[in-house]
């Protein structure tokens, strides 16, 4: 005989509830999004999650028991409702029955009308294993992450079912325990690195089971190129995890060198750190032991710093003098006319003379009128070169300007000449001229 609920006794999770889309952007459809594809077809197995462990706790592990007490005799494919209230005679017969409602709501139990049993469905079946497994693998946090990413891949890999977000996850926890290492490495501190060093172990023994499943998925040719990329991944992880195995033993070399022992009585601050830490109650190691009650005196770095840095400025003011000294008025010394670089007056005394004795038609290398002169020298001069002839440059003042002026025509070409002087090697190909007539002066040349 079936008993059941009045209708109107609603669960809590049937009450109104906003849309999907009122959970994503204006524009935005869910129907774009990969993953909600991917959860939508896996619904009635997230319903069954959802009739499981929606509300309080206590509500979710009294469903739990029920279920697995329905499910736990192999042998009994149907439960009619005595069968039912004789294994679950401890609970009390209303939260029983809102339990079953509960589960036939969701699909977890089948009521079979005609000859009055229950079934357990397939997928309560699939649920329940799932969370065993876990819970097999949970005496130990560690063991239980590593163990259950691990069992799901290779029984997946076994029945060749794999898929690339299951090798995904494994290779996201491998990434976190090397970073969780590392952290403790870099602390410096024994304890943490005794502890994380005992987690390193229990993490190598998981990744020592999972190789052969990972070879097997690497040498597979049925396995698709984001699965071979996945496997190939979580190897490097496996290896950058075995590599801690040398980081951790200089850590604790450094830290045995840097032990303090305690005279001659052979206990370290190790040994008294670990002695202390044994102890629940501290205080109580100070009873009948000090006559006058103790009272600590801390102080934190920043109160030092503020205290030093104080000390420290009141002996530097004190040297100092009271007064600042008195002013007094800086010399000003005019030249209206600066001195012309010897240099350039005697390059300009120079191409004068050239201007001066040349033809009209004569042209000479510039490497003779450069030369000889040391390298300094030479290149001071050849940068001087462009002003020849610039229009712009001889309308000022100055020696740069009377050296635009000058009747001579600077023409570089292409190329360089090879010299046998003690301070210049080469030099660009260039002649110097007479520049023509005014009326007829071509346009200045330029490098």
């Amino acid at each position: 005989m079936q008993n059941s609920l009045p209708i109107a006794a609603a669960l809590p999770d049937e009450g109104a509830q906003p849309s999907l889309q009122a959970y994503f952007r204006s524009g935005i459809s869910p129907d774009d999004i990969d993953q909600v594809h991917r959860l939508r077809r896996a619904q009635p197995l997230l319903q069954g999650f959802t009739a499981l462990f929606y509300g309080g706790s206590d509500a979710v592990l009294v469903r739990l028991l029920v279920l697995h007490e329905l499910a736990s005799d192999p042998n009994a494919s149907t439960l009619t409702r005595a069968d039912i209230n004789a294994k679950l005679g401890y609970l009390e017969a209303e939260s029983l029955e809102t339990v079953l409602y509960r589960l036939r709501s969701h699909q977890l139990l089948n009521w079979d009308a005609g000859q009055g049993v229950y079934r357990v469905t397939p997928l309560a079946r699939n649920i329940l294993s799932a969370i065993d497994s876990l819970m097999a693998l949970a005496q130990d946090d560690d063991d239980a992450e590593m163990g259950f990413l691990l069992s799901q891949v290779a029984g997946s890999q076994a029945v060749g079912g794999i898929t690339v977000e299951q090798l995904q996850h494994l290779l996201g926890r491998m990434v976190d325990l090397t970073e969780e290492f590392r952290d403790s490495i870099a602390s410096g501190s024994e304890f943490r690195l005794r502890a994380a060093q005992e987690k390193w172990h229990t993490a190598c023994d998981w990744v020592e089971k999972g190789s052969q499943v990972l070879q097997a998925i690497t040498n597979d040719p049925d396995a698709d190129a984001a699965t071979h990329r996945a496997a190939q991944a979580i190897g490097r992880a496996q290896s950058a995890l075995l590599n801690m195995q040398g980081m951790f033993s200089r850590a604790l070399n450094q830290i045995e060198r840097q032990r303090v022992h305690l005279g001659q009585s052979g206990l370290s601050t190790t040994d008294i750190k670990t002695w202390l830490m044994n102890h629940e109650d501290l205080a109580g190691l100070a009873r009948e032991a000090v006559a006058m009650p103790v009272t600590p005196m801390f102080i934190t770095p920043s109160e030092m710093i503020d205290v030093a840095e104080a000390e420290l400025f009141a002996d530097k003011n004190a040297a100092l003098p009271a007064e600042l000294p008195r002013g007094e008025e800086a010399s000003i010394v005019r030249n209206d006319t600066p001195a012309m670089p010897a240099e350039l007056d005697a390059w300009l005394d120079r191409l004068s003379a050239f201007a001066a004795a040349a033809a009209d038609s004569a042209s000479t290398k510039v490497q003779d009128t450069l030369l000889p002169a040391t390298f300094a020298v030479a290149s001071y001069r050849a940068s001087l070169l462009p002003l020849l002839g610039d229009e712009s440059e001889a309308s000022l003042q100055g020696g740069t300007a009377t050296m635009a002026r000058l009747p001579i025509e600077f023409a570089p070409q292409d190329g360089m000449v090879q010299l046998k002087d003690p301070h210049v090697a080469a030099m660009s190909n260039a002649t110097l001229a007479p520049a023509p007539a005014a009326n007829n002066k071509p346009e200045t040349q330029h490098d």
